[in-house]
Order: C-alpha cells, then sequence, then structure tokens
C-alpha cells in the first residue's frame, strides 16, 4: 500500500490557495481533484482556503486560470504519498 502511494504521488502535486468566497463556485469549477477539495474558512470572513491533490502535468495550466479567477497565494507542493 504505501509503496503503490508513493507511485501515486509521482504523479500529483498538492495545490492550496486563498479565494473570496463569492469566487468560490467558479475556482472549484476549475479544479480537478482526487474527490472533491478541501475549503476551510479563514479569520477574514470574506475568504477561504481551497486545497486539491491535482496531477501534475495539469497544474501549469490551472494556475494562470486560477489567478485570472480571483484566487491568491496559490501554494504548489510535492507529495510523499498518496492513498487513495
Amino acid at each position: 500500500m504505501l509503496l503503490k502511494g508513493a507511485l501515486l504521488a509521482e504523479e500529483k502535486v498538492g495545490l492550496k490557495m486563498n479565494v473570496p468566497k463569492k469566487k468560490l463556485k467558479k475556482i472549484t469549477g476549475i479544479l480537478p481533484s482526487l474527490h472533491t477539495p478541501t475549503v476551510s474558512n479563514l479569520s477574514d470572513q470574506e475568504w477561504v482556503a481551497v486545497e486539491v491533490i491535482i496531477d501534475e502535468k495539469t497544474v501549469r495550466n490551472i494556475i494562470p486560470e486560477l489567478k485570472r479567477a480571483g484566487a491568491q497565494g496559490i501554494v504548489e507542493y510535492p507529495l510523499n504519498k498518496v492513498i487513495p
């Protein structure tokens, strides 16, 4: 299981960002994910944090689109294991 998780992680990256609540539907419509994005409230009631695991090959095209749609503070990070 751990070996399969490590192999799967080689093709994926994590992506997190801050999103105005009024643009959340548009942003989540852009994002592919393993299941659904994680959405967490921020201390500013008008904003949320969004986090997904996506295919590394798609991230280059998605980040500019997310920025144009209103996402800020976009962070891409590598993964060690993905256990579905």
